[in-house]
């Protein structure tokens, strides 16, 4: 577990940063980002646009999604590496917080990882069914 904790290798990295995301340890999560991340959520989903540096990222996104969903977790299922690119078939799942609707919706996440950061990270999710879940 000790060299998990330290690895730089790409897979890694990502793999800390969900399990950081998903403790709701942000601390942790904006130790695996690069201090010029660029952190893009999809076009069409709630929080969209593109965030830079660890604590932009957490508070615009990570923070926001706990104020409006109970539970919202991102489950990485399937990693698929190519050097420093880290593409992760995941899902969430959460409950809105206004509406009491469930979401389990299935994402694709594009990181880019260099010296042991992630600089880069795009999502890919089906943003009609999480804005449903979110209107009466």
């Amino acid at each position: 577990m000790a060299e998990f904790a330290t690895s730089t290798s790409p897979a890694d990295v990502v793999r800390r940063q969900y399990l950081a995301s998903a403790a709701g340890d942000l601390e942790a999560l904006r130790a695996t980002l690069a201090p010029d991340v660029e952190w893009t959520e999809m076009a069409g989903f709630p929080l969209a646009g593109t965030f830079r540096t660890p604590h932009g990222v957490t508070s615009n996104v990570m923070e926001k999604l706990g104020q409006d969903w109970e539970g919202w977790t991102a489950h990485d299922d399937t990693y698929v590496v190519d050097g420093e690119n880290v593409v992760v078939l995941a899902r969430y799942t959460a409950s809105n917080k206004a509406t009491g609707k469930s979401i389990d919706v299935r994402v694709a996440h594009h990181f880019v990882v260099r010296g042991g950061l992630i600089v880069r990270f795009e999502q890919f999710v089906d943003t009609a069914l999480v804005r449903e879940a979110m209107s009466d």
